[in-house]
């Protein structure tokens, strides 16, 4: 018993004068629940969105109003012609545009319906699709206001236009993720892996020892990652293109150039935890908290960056 109790606190004094294993054993979970209990949610809040009224009567100020008072939304721009709106999502100002067709009050009157158009961005169709359910359930609910009267049976039938992903396609938004996640985990991961490896084999001191300049020992580590990331952004355009169907907008040289950047900066980031960890196993552990969850959790492609908090 006397020996057991000896190897057990020769472990708890172990763990007590590492300090990083500390950090992960006490500060891990705290970060976990915070990501996935406050800043992570499928709930879509704040939303930016514009309005284009030709009617503005009575019955489209109505539904303006619910709109405001939701939770979901904020009223970002008012409209004067159809021109603006797609210049407003270029810039990204908005998330969802509502168009309310001329005599809007009077079709309701005579016709017994009106139409709504609803013009969303479909880069990302899943919120695309949640903020259209949204804009549906507030109509929705104005429909029913209306049909309380004593000529009832009204119709709002909303039209949707989807811009950029029409067919509503998850692989538009979700490759573009991958593509960042698989340079992370090359370059920041795989870099900082490899020179902590020779930390740990001992082979660290003696090339700084040696004549050769440590920048030049730096980067001929870093050289084989950087080729080989871009093999991987060649690959996976040509798998996305030409496989999976995504299109490939734009400047294929700015693309590459942004790509580029990002790798470098990837690299950067690989040497700075190296210089860090001690062991392979912490280098692994650290890129996974630092730069791993929050590419997948707080980039946008599993969970919008609109639903997060402000602070």
């Amino acid at each position: 018993m006397k020996e057991f109790l000896t190897f057990t606190k020769k472990e708890f004094i172990h763990i007590f004068r590492d300090t990083w294993t500390m950090m992960i054993i006490l500060v891990l979970p705290l970060v976990m629940m915070v990501l996935f209990g406050y800043a992570v949610t499928t709930e879509i809040r704040n939303t930016n969105i514009g309005i284009l009224d030709y009617s503005k009567d009575e019955t489209t100020k109505a539904i303006i109003n619910r709109i405001q008072e939701s939770e979901y939304f904020t009223l970002n721009n008012y409209f004067k012609s159809y021109d603006e709106i797609e210049q407003s999502f270029k810039s990204s100002e908005n998330s969802l545009v509502i168009v309310f067709g001329e005599n809007f009050s009077e079709n309701l009157l005579h016709l017994r319906k009106a139409d709504i158009q609803i013009i969303a961005d479909g880069s990302d169709p899943n919120s695309a699709k949640t903020l259209v359910s949204y804009v549906s359930n507030i109509i929705g609910s104005t429909l029913k206001d209306l049909n309380k009267a004593p000529e009832p049976n009204y119709e709002i039938t909303p039209e949707l236009k989807l811009l950029y992903n029409p067919l509503m396609k998850s692989s538009y938004n979700f490759v573009p993720g991958v593509m960042g996640f698989i340079i992370i985990l090359v370059c920041a991961m795989m870099t900082s892996i490899s020179i902590v490896r020779e930390k740990e084999k001992g082979t660290m001191e003696l090339l700084l020892a040696s004549p050769t300049k440590p920048i030049v020992i730096i980067v001929s580590k870093v050289i084989p990652y950087f080729i080989i990331a871009l093999i991987n952004i060649v690959t996976i355009f040509i798998v996305s293109y030409f496989v999976m169907g995504v299109p490939i907008n734009g400047s294929l040289f700015w693309i590459f150039t942004l790509c580029i950047l990002y790798i470098l900066v990837s690299l950067s980031l690989g040497i700075l935890i190296s210089t860090i960890a001690e062991t392979q196993l912490m280098a692994l552990v650290i890129s996974a908290i630092i730069l791993l969850m929050p590419s997948m959790l707080l980039s946008g492609m599993l969970f919008d960056i609109e639903s997060m908090p402000l602070i």
